[in-house]
């Protein structure tokens, strides 16, 4: 009887770790913008992303680390100087606070979250034959977004505002990124 009992409560522990912390693989595509009034014109390019994420259940609320590698395209250009057009790639890492909005039992949930969002770019590519532009490495940014979960697939849509001055010149240039993510829970 005390095997039979031990069992029962060791399936109770594993089933209620599985609801508690969930992980898995997520991949991505964005649309990186130029935020700036330093330039003359800017424009949009698109990008894709893959990454692992661990997400940690708390009733309504969750946490939510992303550790991963993105790509992303962007240009600007001055009026006598030329356009430059940026292709940056490199790691970055996530930390997500959600709330549960409409919570669908086993089946899913409706969620909306705010977050950190960190990137080293370890590969910078600025195509301007006319003069050298720096660019900074690390760009931090503040993300808000909204996501669905059916079952064990995660769907997220996150603007990401740049928060750092990537020109290490004197003008300003930040990113807006539009981001939507496909994600799969293991757990």
């Amino acid at each position: 009887m005390k095997n039979f009992i031990l069992a029962l409560l060791l399936c109770i522990s594993v089933n209620g770790f599985a609801q508690l912390i969930q992980f898995g693989p997520q991949f991505s595509t964005n649309i990186t913008s130029a935020v700036t009034d330093d330039f003359s014109s800017k424009s949009s390019g698109s990008g894709i992303g893959v990454a692992g994420f661990a997400r940690v259940n708390l009733l309504l609320f969750y946490g939510q680390a992303e550790f991963g590698y993105t790509q992303s395209k962007f240009s600007v250009s001055q009026t006598g100087i030329g356009e430059t057009q940026y292709e940056v790639a490199g790691t970055d890492a996530t930390l997500i606070a959600g709330f549960k909005v409409v919570p669908l039992g086993k089946l899913g949930n409706i969620r909306l979250f705010v977050g950190y969002n960190w990137k080293n770019y370890s590969s910078i590519d600025a195509s301007n034959n006319l003069n050298y532009i720096p660019f900074e490495r690390n760009n931090g940014s503040v993300l808000g977004g909204v996501g669905v979960d059916l079952w064990k697939f995660t769907l997220d849509y996150r603007y990401l505002a740049g928060l750092t001055d990537l020109d290490a010149s004197n003008r300003e240039l930040k990113t807006g990124i539009s981001n939507i993510s496909l994600g799969y829970k293991f757990l």
